[in-house]
């Protein structure tokens, strides 16, 4: 079978509900609303790294005690009376309470200013969109300083929150940005695969090579460039390029 009919062979075998089973955009699928489902997809993806087992239990913690409304939780700032300010403990891995309290601040001050992230990111395209939110974040932890680095998760967010008729992706700001326009959600994990299936060359990741291998699954698909990320995050990817 060739690349390309393979990659669409397995976007369409893992692109279906039960993708979302143990994903970091489950939580957005837990809570109803718009402006909730936003901000708990933004919350999520902040800390969706590493393993599964040790992240999704810090977004379910922090969605528990906003009592199922993280819009409301952040807005209202009374993630301050869970979160301290000052305290240096961990959080997760390399972030602090003291981290994930100005994380949580700095969201607040973007929501009560415009009303919600998709309202601050206004009608761009998917890299106008990563440098409305790195820049806003600026060195907040957990969000990249600039839009230079591969951005993962930033790209991923923007994927739940752009990319309609997905029983995965909401679409909630399918009128704003040109799914077209987004950009590869890129680790180490879909690095190395697309090496593998000779869809990128690059040893490193970077919004370059994020840039590059999107441009090269718009080859594949050409309206819905990230239908490419199902493939490639697919467990079964391995066993099926010999």
């Amino acid at each position: 079978m060739d690349i390309d009919s393979l990659l669409r062979e397995l976007a369409a075998k893992y692109e279906t509900p039960s993708f979302i089973e143990g994903d970091p955009s489950w939580w957005m699928h837990q809570v109803s609303g718009a402006a909730n489902q936003e901000a708990a997809a933004f919350v999520a993806q902040a800390l969706s790294y590493g393993s599964r087992a040790q992240f999704m239990p810090k977004i379910g913690w922090m969605l528990e005690r906003a009592g199922g409304d993280m819009d409301r939780w952040i807005r209202s700032g009374a993630f301050k009376n869970d979160l301290s300010e000052g305290s240096r403990a961990c959080y997760y891995r390399l972030y602090t309470v003291a981290d994930i309290h100005t994380f949580l601040e700095t969201y607040r001050q973007l929501l009560n200013g415009y009303g919600t992230l998709g309202a601050y990111v206004g009608n761009t395209d998917g890299f106008g969109a990563v440098e409305a939110v790195t820049k806003w974040f600026g060195d907040t932890a957990p969000v990249p300083k600039d839009a230079s680095s591969a951005c993962k998760r930033v790209c991923m967010f923007l994927r739940w929150m752009v990319r309609d008729g997905s029983p995965v992706d909401i679409g909630l700001w399918a009128g704003q940005i040109d799914k077209r326009t987004l950009i590869m959600p890129m680790d180490t994990h879909v690095l190395q695969q697309s090496v593998r299936l000779g869809l990128l060359s690059s040893k490193t990741t970077s919004m370059s090579a994020a840039r590059r291998l999107t441009a090269r699954l718009a080859r594949v698909f050409p309206d819905d460039p990230l239908k490419g990320d199902f493939a490639l995050f697919g467990e079964g990817v391995n066993n099926s390029v010999q």
